[in-house]
């Protein structure tokens, strides 16, 4: 796209929003929603991602409390940033606050009409897709069968990390720590081992759809202008769908094939898209999932548990390796349950290692993966703290800030997991009881993996304490500045000195 045409939509932009948001919010003036800035501010929102307008979003709590207002154009934007409203909404008042606003066309179109576990409304379709995904692959009984794959991927991940240790050349974590999590999840997804090759095309067609999709729900209000000015985007992001669904339709067809003539395969595997093709849609007719719609579901499995628990590992690596007191007390830890001689640490052992969980709550606490969680909608306009939340509106969480608040945390800055241990903070991160932190969510539509996560990150982060002595490279510091991606990763990636702890 030229600069003319940048330059163009921008003011067509800027018009629109200040003509239809003073429409507006005379409208919403005969509601008392909560505070808020006055209109001019507003046209700020549209050049600024959600992680630029943290420090914004901070200082407008400060000014007008824990709920606060931001009208942009017809869609009315409110925040709340204090943990105990945050459990009064999404806990005691779920049921109500549990829906999920209007998409775009555009996502709309890429989630086979919001046929996905985190858009869907909240509802039949949502019941279903949630419990399907729980009790057939998320189930703790379902989960050990892909105890091989984990396995499988740990030792590829090792393997990479100890060429770079032979070769002494520091080792990048970001991109490895990804790739390993990817091929877990595709194996999850479609139950076999997938080459190089394949797996790299699938993973460029998936963040390529993620980089592409989000600047069209900015653009909602505008349907109509925005089909015009990025009809040439609009066309490459369904390009990008057909060539996501050539390369994961024969991989569907497959399994599906397979599950009709697996009777006698002692070898066969259940996998998330055998789960999903016997589905029957109640509400639509009894009919089954779409060749389509399973591409979506799958995509939002492959996104969902890839990025976030990538991006947690290199989060918490980087803190073991500024803190190598920290490091060398976890590895005491892991040495006393498993021994020194040990292989590696099995999943069975996880749960003698207090100090690792520790570790891991610290580190989703001081760097969650994504600041805020996917937005809220209420299914009815209610009156919440003596305002009106109205049933249109988009509500979001400061999920950053509330594990960051000094009134709840001790020294927040500092990264510290003895706060975790007997003693120290006590934290349900599930959120049931009262919410401290809560980077998977809380109430009806928490993460559904968070259980799933937390294994990865305890097995993978415990396998690479015990196997290499992380260090600093010579001459560096551990940067732990933030930048925005599809989840919050390090601007500066970790690059770290690794050591083999037994030759």
């Amino acid at each position: 796209m030229d600069s003319l045409s940048i330059i163009l939509i921008s003011l067509a932009l800027s018009v629109g929003v200040a003509l239809v948001t003073t429409l507006c919010t005379k409208a919403h003036k005969k509601r008392k929603l909560p505070p808020g800035p006055p209109l001019l501010y507003n046209l700020k929102w549209l050049t600024k991602s959600m992680f630029e307008l943290k420090p914004i979003l901070r200082r407008l709590s400060s000014k007008y409390g824990p709920i606060f207002t931001i009208i942009q154009g017809p869609r009315t934007h409110i925040y709340i940033s204090d943990h105990s409203l945050a459990h009064k909404a999404l806990v005691e008042k779920g049921s109500t606050f549990s829906d999920r606003p209007p998409v775009s066309e555009a996502t709309r179109k890429l989630t086979s009409n919001q046929h996905n576990i985190s858009l869907a409304g909240y509802g039949p379709l949502w019941r279903l897709l949630r419990r399907n995904l729980m009790s057939e692959i998320l189930h703790p009984s379902k989960v050990k069968i892909f105890a091989q794959g984990r396995e499988w991927v740990l030792k590829m991940l090792i393997e990479e990390v100890r060429r770079h240790a032979d070769s002494g050349e520091p080792f990048f974590v970001a991109e490895s720590f990804q790739y390993a999590m990817f091929c877990l999840l595709l194996f999850m997804s479609f139950g076999q081992k997938l080459d190089e090759i394949t797996v790299k095309k699938i993973k460029d067609i998936q963040q390529s759809l993620l980089a592409r999709s989000t600047i069209f729900d900015d653009l909602l209000f505008f349907s109509n202008i925005g089909k015009i000015l990025l009809r040439g985007r609009l066309n490459k992001l369904a390009e990008i769908r057909r060539e996501q669904e050539e390369l994961l339709l024969p991989l569907i067809r497959a399994r599906k094939h397979k599950n009709q003539n697996h009777q006698d395969d002692n070898t066969f595997l259940f996998s998330y898209v055998d789960s999903l093709l016997d589905v029957e849609l109640p509400d639509e007719g009894g009919r089954k999932f779409t060749e389509g719609e399973i591409v979506t579901l799958c995509s939002e499995f492959l996104n969902g548990g890839t990025d976030t628990t990538a991006t947690a590992v290199q989060w918490i690596m980087a803190n073991l390796v500024k803190n190598p007191e920290i490091q060398q007390k976890l590895v005491d830890e892991i040495e006393r349950v498993v021994g020194k001689e040990a292989e590696m640490v099995r999943e069975e052992d996880l749960n003698a290692m207090p100090y690792l969980k520790a570790v891991i709550m610290e580190g989703l606490r001081r760097h969650p993966p994504v600041h805020f969680v996917l937005p809220h909608a209420v299914s009815e306009e209610v009156t919440f703290e003596g305002y009106v939340i109205p049933k249109d509106a988009t509500i979001n969480f400061l999920v950053a800030d509330m594990g960051m608040d000094e009134k709840v945390w001790d020294e927040p800055m500092a990264f510290r997991p003895e706060r975790f241990l007997d003693g120290g903070e006590k934290v349900d991160i599930t959120g049931s009881r009262e919410i401290k932190m809560m980077p998977f969510g809380v109430g009806r539509r928490i993460c559904p993996g968070l259980n799933l996560a937390m294994l990865h990150l305890e097995y993978f982060v415990a396998n690479l304490v015990i196997e290499f002595e992380w260090k600093t490279v010579d001459g560096e510091e551990v940067d732990l500045t933030e930048k925005e991606g599809f989840t919050i990763v390090m601007k500066k990636p970790l690059k770290a000195k690794i050591t083999p702890r037994r030759m």
